[in-house]
């Protein structure tokens, strides 16, 4: 039996910030990957304009920047397989699961407050 007070996960990431013109995106998944390489459970919540870094046939950003998705690519190899999206970016940018690279739960502002509350650590990018 679970005990309420205990949290169900380690770690989860929230991602907030598109693909390009910041390094938020990429400095947030190398986050999840290092807490992955380190024995944590880890999630990764994608709100506002980080759903975007979901979406397929992304190339490299302005100015020699990345592109997410080779990185993206990589989280099963981590055994990153708890992936969200704010419902609510999905609707204002018009996207559907078909739309995205992974697959993900979709979820309410509700659902979300739980989905934080459910972990020890919560690092916002």
């Amino acid at each position: 039996m679970r005990d309420e007070q205990t949290p169900d996960g380690d770690l989860l990431v929230i991602l907030r910030h598109g693909p390009h013109g910041t390094s938020w995106l990429r400095e947030g998944l190398d986050a999840a990957l290092v807490g992955a390489a380190f024995g944590r459970e880890v999630a990764l919540l994608f709100m506002g304009e980080g759903v975007l870094a979901l979406l397929e046939g992304q190339g490299p950003g302005a100015l020699g920047q990345k592109g997410t998705g080779p990185t993206l690519e990589m989280l099963e190899m981590y055994d990153i397989e708890a992936l969200y999206v704010e419902g609510r970016a999905m609707e204002r940018y018009g996207l559907e699961q078909q739309d995205l690279l992974l697959e993900t739960r979709c979820l309410d502002a509700a659902a979300i407050a739980e989905l934080v509350d459910r972990n020890a650590l919560v690092l916002t990018f």
